[in-house]
């Protein structure tokens, strides 16, 4: 079975993933909490841990991975919207949720295998709430319940943060129920216009940190494999969950591996509203930029990078998906995925190097086919916006002709390699010398007879 290593934010080591169950992985994504539309930031980390799926997929399985994203559809956030807006929380969380799936679809994203909403786990929640205070590890007051960061000696080992530099470090007013400045909320009260449901501690709803200990424990069990998400969760909220999950189990063993994807900047700047260069993904598509053609360029950098999201980023990633859907039309993709595209995405999954094997399989496009779909890529779900022509062999037609064209310059066949220029120019093919070689793409009066002659 092919070795896959990934990186552990914990360790900041790459480890081998060793299921906890052997033969079997579960993996743990957080999702969204439903009250607006996703962001191009957002979008990230679900394109990134689809690949990651389909990966595991490819190694262990189908039926031998299961995908767990939960949504959270009791938040503060959400109420505001509702209060704004006069509709009902309802309205507006399944509306979102509806959003949110058609956008990620967009992009080719597989849907989990579970998406538990935490308006469902509400029981789990406060269970988990009841042991942690039976274990010294939490307080009620105030019609409140809150975790005692102090009680949990690891804390801060997953973002490697010093507590006691946080604590000399924060400027936030105390509440006068907590007992110490770093302890969070694992229950709050609400009141008459805010949902809630009957607990120990009264009506109330719980903090977003016991959300996911307590989904992900229902599907999984105490411990489970990955738990991913993007480097702005690694604290507090995933530290919390690791607290929180650690405590109540007496083991520090609720995910193998944790991973975090990089954050995502616009032309070299942070995306802000008060920048104008803030974004959603349904934006992008209303500008007519394709969910394949997203998906590339949110794939192209590694995913615990940086991503510059540019214009130039876009324009390229259409331009070689164009090529790729050119050159497999009527191709039936290769029986396995090429090795090379296995070796780099089961390497901490690094697509930028998947992505770069693709360019060296433009050659074989039944093999291209096949490493491109494990990325998500040319799918016939996906490829309306690419409208490629019906061109038969012509995308490895070409493909021959560069060659022949680099052959006769190499012997000084000037001749020849004019006539496959001018051909070119004649047939509508625009082909580019790079200093990493030459690459191609099709104008609108592209006319593959007009090559024949060439060959």
């Amino acid at each position: 079975m092919t070795k896959i290593v990934l990186h552990d934010t914990k360790t900041k080591l790459k480890k081998p993933l060793e299921p906890v169950v052997p033969g079997k992985v579960g993996m743990y994504v957080c999702g969204p909490t439903v009250y607006d539309r996703a962001h191009i930031g957002n979008a990230r980390p679900v394109v990134v841990f689809d690949t990651l799926y389909r990966l595991l997929r490819q190694v262990y399985g189908t039926d031998n991975v299961t995908y767990v994203r939960n949504f959270t559809d009791v938040d503060d956030k959400i109420n505001a919207r509702a209060a704004e807006s006069g509709r009902s929380i309802s309205d507006i969380t399944e509306e979102t949720i509806g959003w949110y799936l058609d956008d990620m679809g967009a992009m080719g994203a597989l849907e989990p295998d579970e998406a538990p909403r935490a308006t469902q786990s509400i029981d789990a929640m406060i269970k988990m709430t009841e042991e942690l205070i039976a274990k010294g590890h939490a307080y009620a007051a105030e019609g409140h319940v809150l975790f005692s960061v102090k009680s949990d000696p690891e804390y801060g080992s997953l973002s490697h943060r010093n507590v006691d530099d946080m604590i000399a470090g924060a400027r936030i007013e105390v509440a006068p129920y907590k007992r110490d400045a770093m302890d969070f909320v694992l229950w709050k009260p609400s009141d008459a216009d805010t949902p809630g449901w009957d607990s120990p501690w009264g009506r109330g709803r719980p903090g977003w940190h016991i959300e996911c200990s307590a989904m992900a424990r229902e599907v999984f069990g105490e411990r489970f494999d990955i738990h991913g998400g993007g480097n702005d969760l690694m604290f507090p909220h995933h530290e919390n969950e690791a607290a929180q999950s650690r405590c109540a189990h007496g083991h520090d063993g609720m995910a193998s591996i944790w991973m975090h994807n990089g954050m995502l900047q616009v032309e070299g700047a942070k995306m802000s509203k008060s920048l104008g260069n803030f974004f959603t993904v349904k934006d992008l598509l209303d500008k007519g930029i394709p969910g394949e053609v997203i998906r590339f360029v949110l794939l192209s950098t590694h995913y615990r990078a940086p991503l510059d999201w540019t214009e130039r980023g876009v324009s390229e990633a259409e331009k070689t998906l164009r090529k790729w859907r050119t050159l497999t039309v009527g191709i039936e993709p290769a029986a396995t995925v090429p090795p090379s595209v296995i070796a780099a995405l089961s390497d901490d999954l690094n697509t930028a190097g998947a992505i770069a094997a693709l360019h060296g399989l433009t050659g074989d496009p039944a093999g291209l086919l096949a490493g491109a779909s494990m990325l998500g890529f040319l799918s016939d779900a996906l490829g309306e916006w690419a409208d490629a022509p019906e061109v038969g062999d012509a995308g490895a037609m070409i493909e021959a002709l560069i060659a022949a064209r680099t052959e006769a310059r190499k012997a000084k066949d000037f001749a020849r390699s004019d006539a496959i220029r001018d051909g070119f120019a004649a047939a509508g093919v625009i082909v580019k010398d790079t200093a990493d070689g030459a690459t191609w793409e099709l104008a609108p009066d592209f006319d593959p007879a007009k090559l024949e002659g060439l060959v």
